[in-house]
């Protein structure tokens, strides 16, 4: 039996008690919100879709979905006491299982709705830990899972959902003799979260050892970042002819692909293609996948994949922006390149208004549709236009002879054309990083500027 095989079997009992559960969604947001610039800030009924979205993801039955304007948050419940006695009625009636709020509980409020409802109760991050823990298909991917998991939990000494909660994960087996429940929580998740912790390092210390093994050979990475369902592993699949998967669906991936790209004058990098971002990402999620991100903080080239033709794709730009910064990464850094994706959802007078917009000009975002195709090769030539920033162009004659000093240009340039010289030698452009040129200048000193 395949290894995807088994995994699908593994996966089949929980996708069957979720599509059992019959779900509630409820999007409580506070109404006029201050100091926010209105462009970026996202409007309560787009982030209502994006919770219904999120519910959708891991197969619950949405029964019901309810959008709550509150003027203010209650410590004890987070909704007023109206709301609460409303919405504990609909649960009644509509037979919920599952509450789904879109906001950030506290343990002590996640508590007492869960007895107002008579109904298990999630909220936000514990819907986006869920969510990754279906989707990731590596064991590196399900170690972060477990661990942003964990503390999750460990900050609330509680189990959640265990109903959904994978047997295969470690997450239900809390507990033993001898001890309070919490105590044995306790101990247990920090015992579980250092082994974790020693397992990832190990991780990120090969993914370093891969990072240097990539340096040697003159292979640039260019990472897609972006919101979640911008069309990132579309656009990867389209530039790589691969068939990494990519649906319309929240977090359709969240472990890391690379395939190698060939740019429009031979030249080749690495796309890698990594986890979508999210408004109020889970801090414990950003920690956790530290690891898998430092492929975004070690590239060369960072195109940020926007969903252009989404009522929110500002704010959504504006929230990973917020994410980069938090990694370290500058939106305004000179190896960002927007790409204004799905084109092929706009109608024509928009789509020559964002063409026209552009004109070319370097530093300008990209428009393009990875589905279509059209303006991928304007994103190729900018990515090449970026990459040559600071490299320099250079021209060789070499013996055509010189088979070995040939191998080595090859992988140690970036090769721009080669062409036969009158004299039998073989005329080479090439282009080449700061930190190889001086070994180019030691080998072959009879090189020109171009």
């Amino acid at each position: 039996m395949s290894k995807s095989t088994l995994e699908d079997r593994l996966r089949r009992p929980e996708e069957t008690a979720a599509r059992n559960t019959r779900a509630l969604v409820v999007g409580p947001y506070l109404s006029g919100r201050r100091g926010e610039d209105l462009k970026r800030s996202r409007s309560p009924e787009a982030r209502f879709d994006e919770a219904v979205g999120l519910a959708k993801a891991i197969d619950l039955t949405i029964a019901g979905a309810e959008l709550v304007n509150l003027s203010e948050v209650r410590p004890s419940t987070y909704l007023g006491k109206g709301k609460v006695d409303e919405i504990a009625a609909k649960a009644k009636e509509l037979d919920i299982g599952l509450v789904v709020m879109d906001c950030a509980l506290s343990p002590v409020q996640q508590r007492n709705l869960e007895k107002a409802f008579s109904a298990k109760v999630i909220d936000r991050t514990g819907l986006i830990l869920e969510i990754f823990g279906r989707r990731a298909r590596t064991r590196e991917g399900a170690l972060q899972v477990e661990l942003a998991h964990l503390a999750y939990q460990k900050s609330r000494l509680v189990r959640s959902w265990t109903h959904l909660e994978r047997q295969r994960g470690g997450f239900g087996f809390l507990g033993g003799p001898g001890e309070t429940q919490i105590e044995t929580d306790r101990r247990l998740i920090q015992e579980r979260m250092i082994r974790i912790e020693r397992e990832l390092d190990s991780v990120k210390r090969t993914r370093a050892l891969h990072r240097a093994s990539r340096s040697d050979v003159p292979y640039p990475v260019v990472a897609l970042v972006g919101y979640t369902n911008a069309g990132k592993s579309t656009l990867f699949n389209r530039l790589t002819q691969s068939r990494v998967l990519a649906e319309d669906m929240l977090f359709a991936t969240l472990d890391p692909t690379m395939r190698a790209l060939e740019l429009p004058h031979g030249g080749a990098v690495i796309l890698s293609d990594t986890v979508g971002f999210i408004s109020d990402l889970p801090t414990m999620l950003i920690s956790a996948f530290r690891a898998t991100l430092e492929e975004v903080l070690a590239a060369d080239v960072i195109l940020h994949v926007r969903d252009i033709s989404h009522a929110d794709s500002e704010a959504q730009s504006a929230d990973v922006a917020a994410i980069l910064a938090e990694l370290g990464v500058s939106p305004s850094a000179g190896k960002v390149i927007e790409v204004w994706n799905k084109l092929d959802r706009l109608d024509e007078d928009r789509r020559d208004a964002l063409r026209a917009a552009r004109n070319g000009h370097a530093g300008e975002p990209i428009a393009v549709s990875a589905l279509t195709g059209e303006g991928l090769d304007l994103l190729l030539m900018a990515i090449e236009e970026r990459l040559a920033a600071g490299r320099a162009l250079i021209d060789l004659d070499i013996d055509s002879a010189d088979g070995q000093g040939l191998h080595w240009l090859y992988e140690n340039t970036e090769v721009m054309s080669r062409r036969p010289a009158e004299d039998g030698r073989i005329h080479l452009r090439l282009r080449v990083a700061p930190d190889k040129m001086a070994r180019v200048a030691r080998r072959f000193p009879n090189f020109a500027q171009a």
